[in-house]
């Protein structure tokens, strides 16, 4: 494999893993508030009534 070719999988890998990170971070965020429209300054604690 070229020197040229190993950098760009390795861009491609990078990539792909920075979206998966950031939809798993949007993901969570949305399961953990019961409205889209909350703020994002939530608390420490949210989840009371557990």
């Amino acid at each position: 494999m070229k020197p040229m070719l190993n950098l760009y999988l390795l861009g491609v890998v990078l990539t792909l893993l920075s979206i998966f990170v950031r939809l798993m971070e949007s993901l969570g965020g949305i399961l953990e508030s019961p409205l889209l429209g909350t703020p994002k300054g939530i608390p420490d604690h949210p989840s009371r009534e557990v």
